[in-house]
């Protein structure tokens, strides 16, 4: 048996839980083994797994890993460094959640190749010591905004950004798939607990919006705001 271990400052629980039920299926079709625990200040994800599918996970893993750096540590980051002033507390959240959706995929794989290959990971540690490069880009993202931000410019930015994307998701009884009908729940990673459905559909990326069933009418009224036309109805929600 074969040993992968990836451990997170202790209030980075959920970044964890995030990984463990990310992999999950490959889990338990390699008859792995997993367990979480806490170790001093720190939380721990052990896994035990056969050695032919030790390098398999260990990609699946590191591909969690790498969404942890992307789209969590990036969100603390900008919290506490953009003030957004002129912005509700909701209007930041989606603000900042475009923010790490604009180049998510890139932060993504530059996150992956300093980690891929590793079979003990201090999530914490690489993000400090290997990804500098990865935050001074971030730090030059925060220059650029204003820190007084209204509503009025928040939809132009957003609506800039969503510009030319063609990947589409689908929304069903409020939950969000990929293009593969795989379930998206990249904003387990985020505080808010509102518009979520927004949040979520910003975070894929998509130009495209194939809903079904009644969804909360905020989400309604940002996601009309933000696609308008490219969200298709399958059985004739919004008015």
């Amino acid at each position: 048996m074969a040993i992968i271990r990836v451990s997170d400052k202790y209030q980075n629980e959920k970044n964890l839980y995030y990984i463990q039920s990310g992999v999950a299926e490959i889990l338990s079709s390699t008859s792995s083994v997993f367990e979480i625990s806490k170790l001093g200040s720190r939380i721990v994800l052990d896994i035990n797994c056969p050695d032919e599918y030790c390098e398999i996970l260990k990609v699946e893993i590191a591909d969690k890993i790498s969404e942890v750096v992307a789209i969590r540590y990036k969100y603390d980051f900008y919290k506490k460094r953009l003030s957004l002033q002129g912005l509700s507390c909701l209007e930041k959240e989606i603000l900042i959640t475009s923010l790490i959706a604009a180049d998510l995929d890139d932060d993504k794989r530059y996150a992956f190749e300093k980690i891929k290959g590793d079979s003990e990971i201090a999530i914490d540690g690489v993000y400090n010591f290997r990804l500098k490069p990865l935050k001074k880009k971030w730090e030059e993202v925060v220059s650029y905004i204003p820190s007084g931000f209204f509503t009025a410019q928040m939809k132009e930015f957003i609506s800039y950004l969503l510009e030319n994307k063609k990947k589409i998701v689908y929304i069903e009884s409020g939950r969000v798939y990929d293009s593969h009908f795989r379930r998206l729940k990249r904003t387990d990673l985020l505080d808010s607990e509102n518009v979520r459905i927004l949040l979520e559909v910003l975070l894929s990326n998509c130009g495209v919006i194939e809903l079904a069933g009644n969804i909360p009418e905020i989400d309604e009224k940002y996601l009309k705001e933000f696609y308008g036309d490219k969200i298709i109805f399958s059985n004739g929600n919004f008015n």
